[in-house]
């Protein structure tokens, strides 16, 4: 698993050649998703399919921004199962998990209904680093945490990068 992984991490760079940002986002939404994993105990089978998850989450970006001019997450979310089914399919993923993937992929802007801990991680590691990246006020980190983040280790690290 472990080199099905990096060899999905590896087609991600190169699915974002020339594209710093979004290379470093996926990198650091992995990173965080794998943590809370880990620390949430998530068993083995779950938490490849949150790292997969985590390295393809913004794959519809590309399509989205061909197609319609956007990068809205409700586009992303659209175009995104498509071309992570493509991608994952070609690295041999099983059926099974291309389709939890795809559903993550096709809902990680969605925060209602949220159904499973690998979709809940995936939503608090894409917060994490979102909120970073695009410099939104403590209070907003705040409100975010009071209304999204559901795991203990996911809102330590709120809590601790964002001094709350």
């Amino acid at each position: 698993m472990k080199n099905q992984l990096n060899e999905l991490y590896n087609s991600m760079v190169c699915y974002y050649s020339g594209d710093p940002k979004r290379i470093q986002h996926f990198i650091k939404v992995h990173s965080f998703a794998r943590l809370i994993g880990e620390m949430e105990e998530l068993d083995s089978d779950t938490l490849t399919t949150l790292e997969a998850a985590a390295y393809v989450h913004d794959i519809g970006i590309k399509p989205a921004e061909l197609k319609y001019g956007s990068s809205n997450g409700k586009l992303q979310e659209q175009e995104g199962p498509s071309a992570a089914r493509h991608m994952l399919s070609h690295l041999n993923f099983s059926a099974e998990k291309i389709d939890r993937i795809c559903y993550l992929v096709g809902h990680h802007h969605t925060y209602t209904n949220i159904d499973g801990l690998d979709y809940q991680i995936l939503v608090e590691a894409d917060f994490l680093v979102n909120l970073f990246e695009d410099g939104e006020s403590k209070e907003t980190a705040e409100r975010v945490l009071n209304k999204i983040f559901k795991t203990s280790f996911g809102s330590h690290l709120c809590k601790t990068m964002f001094n709350l």
